[in-house]
């Protein structure tokens, strides 16, 4: 293979990802194939020649929003007051939502949109339930909170639809700070 042709098929493999990133992020992560391939100007052929699956695929175009959100569980762990550490990875994964529709698909979907990410899932999901012992041992959220009240928390940022009147990011945003402040200790009602 010469140079050419490598550059080549480095710049078509980046523009996939590229493309595919933004289609899933956009639309969700059941974008067929055939129109990623439109989008980037190259054949279906090129595709699977690069993402021999639909999960290689997804993997790929979903690799930066999973490390992100990797690093914001390393940093919550890592802040020394449990509030601040559970609240701004909730808010963290809030933006992530706001950003992606396909890394809500591939976190909360159907297991095989998730698979390529289990070993993430898992993690992820014993560092929440790590989070929330340590808030809640601190008194800092509110009386009877549980793991499961922040996990339905959770799943309602990603269920967000935007409307005509609302964006996604808007309607998130509003809904963000009204579980935070159901969430934490202190807050009205209690």
């Amino acid at each position: 293979m010469s140079r050419k042709a490598r550059v080549d098929a480095l710049s078509n493999r980046q523009a996939i990802v590229a493309v595919a990133r933004d289609a899933f992020a956009r639309d969700g992560l059941d974008v067929p194939t055939r129109e990623i391939a439109r989008l980037t100007g190259l054949g279906v052929a090129t595709i699977y020649r690069h993402f021999p699956t639909r999960t290689d695929l997804v993997s790929a175009a979903l690799a930066e929003h999973v490390t992100a959100c990797r690093a914001d569980m390393r940093a919550a762990q890592a802040e020394a007051d449990p509030w601040t550490a559970l609240s701004t990875v909730i808010r963290r994964f809030a933006a992530h939502q706001a950003r992606s529709v396909g890394l809500v698909q591939a976190l909360f979907g159907t297991p095989a949109a998730g698979d390529p990410f289990g070993d993430d899932r898992r993690a992820q999901a014993s560092a929440l339930e790590r989070l929330v012992e340590r808030a809640r041992s601190a008194q800092a959220l509110r009386a009877g909170v549980s793991l499961q009240d922040v996990r339905v928390a959770l799943m309602a940022i990603a269920s967000v639809r935007a409307s005509r009147e609302v964006s996604r990011e808007a309607a998130i945003e509003k809904l963000l700070e009204t579980l935070l402040a159901g969430l934490k200790a202190g807050g009205s009602g209690e």
